[in-house]
């Protein structure tokens, strides 16, 4: 294998570039790595591999973060929730990799998340010395990955009357003050997706979505253009498989416990428009919490559940009713006035695929099963399938990924570099350019003037795609031009997340396919059942039909 040095080429994502390099893979051009998925961990891996040396491709049955990896709970934590579980491992790693992003990989995207854990009548002085002694221990931890003071200040008591200036909704009656912590928060997990991917496609990867791929073979792999029904033979001297919850419909041998966490959104008033994301204990679960975090649409985020799920891999699966209700109720306890159902203006709930290590557990639960991820290798074909793990150990997972292949014979692979390599539109947090709107240059960083410029003699496209939504034509071009955006569902649901409020969804949604019809894109979905290469001999595409629904 030759080693490619890889270039600062264009950053581009668009129709154009991709059905060009589709071409280039259908005429039998090998690359060295072939990535199967276009989540968190799949772009990671592109980045890593790409950045090493090695020609990837990255073929993606949807759109960019169309599965789990845009239904997290938009956090780059520094796993305290596995250190009160024992799992120091798991923990250390999470605020090591939370260090590289909040200080190099996307600075941009990340700002500090104050935390307040409410000491109340239903938090008894024993769980809450507990709870201290574990959000000491996990300023240790950032310490220890020497994340600055300055990005994440360290925790301390408050008074109940500094706690309400935080948490205004919180009931006063029975408040002995409260515990302040901070963690990362990100602007859009979907927007760290994109990020990736563009950086990635700078550096010479090749990134084609709407592309499902049928089967791996030892020599790569079989797929078809969801937007043609061509179907291509992909040629590759490795294969990754980063299909998450789908990761057992392509490779043999791999055992998941599928995890689904569900969220509800609110309007930021309704909770007095809190300042600090606000922490409840579950009761009878040690170390399990349901928060409320503020976001910077003038949304709150209320989550987490953390169930087993049985059913087929799906991108969007419902919010079931008693999930909505364990959610209401729990941080209602810490409420001055408890929300309900018709508070909620938005719903999701996503997979995590977990790792199953035990058959120990006979009650099926997941809350307790590890976060730690494993790199799992077909005998057959020798693709590598990269499973478990979290958001933000994803640069992580890529690197151990792409350790293994350049541990391979014949493969000429340099170091990684992601540890200190910014995405396209880093730039620190503090930076804004003079007459550039706050909610751009925290979206898009250093490329936020560049959307604007978009609209150079074309007023309209910096109004709001209809009143009350937080997002401008601009971005929608953007999208279309920048970051490969196909389709409306690609603009609605990944690129703005207009999608997470429904009614902002129907509002906007005219406007967008507008502006898809004047870039000449289709302004239909491609097709919706799955397709089947003419040669291939493994399952459909490797997830099923597309949804139309808004995805960690």
């Amino acid at each position: 294998m030759i080693r490619h040095t890889p270039g600062r080429g264009s950053a581009t994502l668009n129709g154009d570039r991709r059905t060009r390099e589709l071409e280039a893979l259908a005429a039998g051009r090998a690359v060295d790595v072939l990535v199967v998925g276009g989540g968190i961990t799949g772009v990671g891996v592109a980045l890593d591999a790409a950045t090493r040396g090695l020609s990837v491709a990255l073929l993606e049955r949807d759109d960019l973060a169309s599965g789990t990896s845009r239904w997290s709970s938009k956090l780059a934590h520094g796993g305290l929730r596995y250190l009160a579980k024992g799992d120091v491992g798991v923990a250390w790693e999470s605020a090591a990799e939370r260090a590289i992003l909040v200080d190099h990989t996307a600075p941009h995207l990340i700002r500090a998340l104050p935390q307040v854990l409410a000491l109340r009548d239903g938090v008894s002085p024993a769980v809450g010395a507990i709870c201290e002694a574990g959000i000491r221990m996990g300023d240790g931890l950032r310490f220890a990955a020497r994340t600055s003071g300055r990005r994440l200040p360290r925790a301390r008591r408050i008074s109940a009357a500094e706690a309400l200036r935080w948490v205004p909704a919180l009931d006063p009656h029975g408040l002995r003050g409260a515990l302040l912590s901070w963690d990362g928060q990100l602007e859009d997990d979907a927007r760290l997706v994109v990020a990736l991917a563009r950086t990635a496609a700078q550096h010479g990867a090749r990134i084609i979505t709407h592309a499902p791929v049928t089967a791996l073979h030892a020599d790569g792999a079989d797929a078809v253009c969801a937007l043609t029904g061509q179907a291509v033979r992909i040629r590759a001297r490795h294969v990754v498989s980063a299909t998450g919850v789908w990761a057992g419909e392509l490779a043999a041998g791999v055992s998941l416990r599928p995890s689904k966490g569900s969220h509800l959104l609110f309007h930021a008033g309704r909770l007095g428009d809190p300042a600090a994301a606000l922490n409840v204990p579950v009761p009878g679960h040690f170390g399990r919490f349901v928060f409320a975090l503020p976001r910077p649409d003038g949304l709150v985020l209320v989550g987490l559940t953390d169930e087993p799920y049985d059913g087929p891999p799906t991108a969007a699966p419902a919010v079931e009713e008693h999930e909505e209700r364990f959610l209401l109720e729990t941080i209602s306890a810490a409420l001055d006035r408890p929300l309900a159902a018709e508070d909620v203006v938005g719903r999701f709930a996503g997979l995590r695929p977990l790792l199953d290590t035990s058959e120990a557990d006979g009650d099926g639960a997941t809350a307790d099963v590890s976060r730690r991820h494993a790199v799992i290798e077909d005998p057959g074909t020798r693709a590598l399938t990269i499973v478990g793990g979290k958001l933000t150990t994803y640069r992580r997972m890529a690197q151990d990924v792409v350790d293994r292949i350049a541990a391979r014979p014949g493969v000429a692979a340099g170091p990684c570099l992601t540890h200190h390599l910014p995405v396209v539109g880093a730039q620190p947090p503090q930076h804004r350019e003079p007459g550039v709107p706050a909610g751009l240059t925290r979206r898009y960083g250093a490329d936020a003037p560049a959307v604007l410029a978009l609209a150079d003699g074309r007023p309209e496209l910096l109004e709001p795609l209809a009143p009350g939504v937080p997002a401008i034509g601009a971005e929608v071009r953007w999208a279309i031009e920048q970051e490969g955006a196909l389709t409306a569902e690609d603009v609605l649901d990944r690129r703005t997340r207009i999608g997470l409020i429904p009614a902002w969804r129907a509002a906007a949604e005219p406007a967008v396919r507008a502006l898809l019809a004047e870039a000449g894109l289709p302004v239909d979905p491609p097709p919706t059942a799955p397709v089947r290469s003419p040669d291939a001999t493994g399952p459909a595409a490797w997830a099923p039909a597309r949804s139309s629904g808004t995805l960690r």
